[in-house]
């Protein structure tokens, strides 16, 4: 199987990864979840994100606290071994296993592809936007915790022409987060 490009975010119920004041204090995962998100990033080749999302999973290479137990412990050194593009027009630099994106959204996404035989990851708004409007994303991962935000950053942006998507999977998580899996539909 190819690899593919996937984008995938924590949502509210009325589909937004950030509330009017950008924060997301209503996403944290139970253990349950979060040996899910585990699993689901040891299955990756690459991660592509914008420099907000970079700069708050950074804390998973720079804070030993966040160490506090084997799932925690696993998935901080998953995280620092996965290479990741960091697109930004502010950042000099970067830390860890990163590097800044030096061409186009397409050009980054085919590489990364071509690099590895895994999955590849997109995530950032912005970023996965621009992904999705240029038709490279091959999946969309939602876990879509139950709440209301009424506004802030949407999970997807406004298209001009439908996308049609199916169904790949559903699952349940303690708490009422909804994991919901879309691949592009087939045409013909």
């Amino acid at each position: 199987m190819a690899s593919r490009l996937i984008y995938s975010m924590s949502v509210s119920v009325d589909g937004y990864i950030a509330d009017r004041e950008g924060g997301f204090a209503w996403t944290p995962p139970d253990e349950e979840l979060f040996r899910f998100h585990l699993d689901r990033v040891q299955g990756l080749g690459a991660y592509l994100c914008g420099r907000r999302l970079y700069e708050t999973m950074l804390v998973w290479e720079t804070d030993p606290s966040l160490r506090d137990g084997e799932d925690r412990n696993t998935f901080a050194d998953v995280w620092c071994a996965l290479p990741k593009v960091v697109f930004s027009r502010t950042l000099a630099e970067v830390q860890g296993n990163a590097r800044i994106a030096q061409g186009s959204v397409a050009e980054e996404v085919a590489a990364a592809l071509d690099t590895t035989g895994k999955d590849v990851e997109i995530g950032g708004a912005g970023l996965a936007a621009t992904a999705v409007e240029q038709g490279l994303v091959d999946e969309l991962r939602m876990f879509r915790h139950p709440v209301i935000v009424g506004g802030g950053t949407p999970f997807l942006p406004p298209v001009t022409e439908t996308v049609p998507v199916e169904l790949i999977e559903t699952r349940r998580f303690g708490g009422g987060v909804i994991y919901e899996r879309y691949g592009r539909a087939r045409q013909g």
